[in-house]
């Protein structure tokens, strides 16, 4: 137990100074899968009020779900009969990762930024396509997870098109 709390320390104070390691680092994460934001945050007015307290992500069903900086696993495994895992990420800051389909970590694990955690699943339960929801709190407060993202790629989103020669 001593040898695992001694690993989490190293890993907070060094991902501390480390820029877009840290979960003090907006922007800085990497995304859990790639692919379009098809539902965004919408924080509840009150603590159990209505809302959205995540980004929903779509993805293929199966997609391997990464660790978006590193962390410890905190919750592993089924909750209502879905399976969902947390990551603490210190300095407040957990992860969530909700409707999977299969759970690859366990309560307790370090994770570096790009691990494998989980496989995505379907998605909130009667909603297309398939996604990874996808939620971080800080201090206990449900925050737009976009707020820690770094940028989304667009390199699968641009097709460049052939130029027949003689045109230009």
């Amino acid at each position: 137990m001593l040898g695992r709390r001694l690993l989490l320390f190293l890993l907070v104070a060094m991902t501390a100074w480390i820029p877009h390691a840290g979960a003090g680092a907006m922007g800085g994460w990497s995304w859990p899968v790639v692919g379009p934001v098809i539902r965004g945050f919408d924080p509840p007015s009150m603590p159990y009020g209505a809302g959205h307290r995540g980004i929903d992500i779509a993805t293929a069903f199966g997609t391997p779900v990464r660790a978006p900086a590193s962390g410890v696993v905190t919750f592993a495994g089924p909750v209502a009969g879905a399976l969902f895992v947390s990551v603490d990420h210190g300095e407040g800051v957990v992860s969530s990762y909700s409707w999977v389909s299969s759970v690859l970590v366990r309560r307790g694990d370090l994770v570096g930024p790009g691990a494998v955690l989980a496989l995505s699943g379907a998605g909130h339960p009667g909603v297309d396509p398939a996604h990874l929801h996808f939620g971080v709190k800080r201090d206990g407060v449900y925050v737009d997870p976009l707020s820690l993202l770094a940028p989304a790629s667009v390199v699968g989103l641009i097709r460049l098109v052939p130029v027949p020669s003689g045109s230009v």
